[in-house]
């Protein structure tokens, strides 16, 4: 009787401590899911604050340009369009899709410092755009550290026991920020065609 009553009690304790050891395997899946979560978040806020720098930029580059190359009002449309665009998208998606449309038409505007030779001497301008590529270059690490977050995510959920945790933890796999190749593209600068001549007032 007492031996049974040993054999139980061992099986209780032995049952007891498996659900321990599985429950803090449990606990650490979890917390991995949603401290993965949160990097990719933390990192999409880097990502998003260098835009948001490219953005508050952009107006005041269109401005300076403007007085030179007044009938260039396709680039500037573009602009302001890819700027409008970015504001209102809910989704990673949404916004790479719209900062490659700014990076497309921001590749038209750099072109026009090679058509209107006037801007290359004024210095807003030049200011202007060693601001912008200083952003440009911090986006691109930022772009860069964010989908290496996603990627880790995205492994860790693919993985059988991983997605299990991150199904526990509600936690979904991430979107890479991707930009469209034709957006990468940089226009080609013909200079067999004079450059055009600011219009007189």
């Amino acid at each position: 009787m007492r031996s049974i009553a040993k054999v139980l009690i061992g099986v209780i304790v032995l049952f007891v401590v498996l659900a321990v050891l599985a429950g803090g395997c449990i606990y650490r899946g979890y917390v991995r899911a949603v401290n993965l979560d949160e990097q990719v978040r933390a990192q999409w806020a880097q990502v998003d604050n260098q835009l948001q720098r490219r953005y508050d930029l952009i107006p005041n580059a269109v401005e300076t340009v403007k007085g030179t190359a007044a009938q260039e009002q396709q680039v500037f449309l573009g602009i302001a369009e890819a700027r409008k665009a970015y504001f209102q998208a809910d989704s990673v998606p949404e916004k790479a899709q719209a900062a490659g449309r700014l990076e497309s038409a921001l590749s038209r505007l750099l072109v026009l410092r090679e058509t209107y030779p006037e801007l290359r001497s004024n210095e807003a301008f030049r200011a202007l755009m060693d601001q912008l590529e200083g952003t440009e270059n911090r986006l691109a690490v930022e772009r860069m550290r964010y989908n290496e977050a996603v990627a880790e995510l995205n492994r860790f959920i693919r993985q059988p026991i991983g997605r299990l945790y991150a199904s526990l933890a509600g936690v979904d796999q991430a979107e890479y920020f991707e930009i469209d190749e034709a957006a990468r593209s940089r226009p080609q600068v013909d200079f067999s065609t004079s450059p055009r001549t600011k219009p007189v007032e």
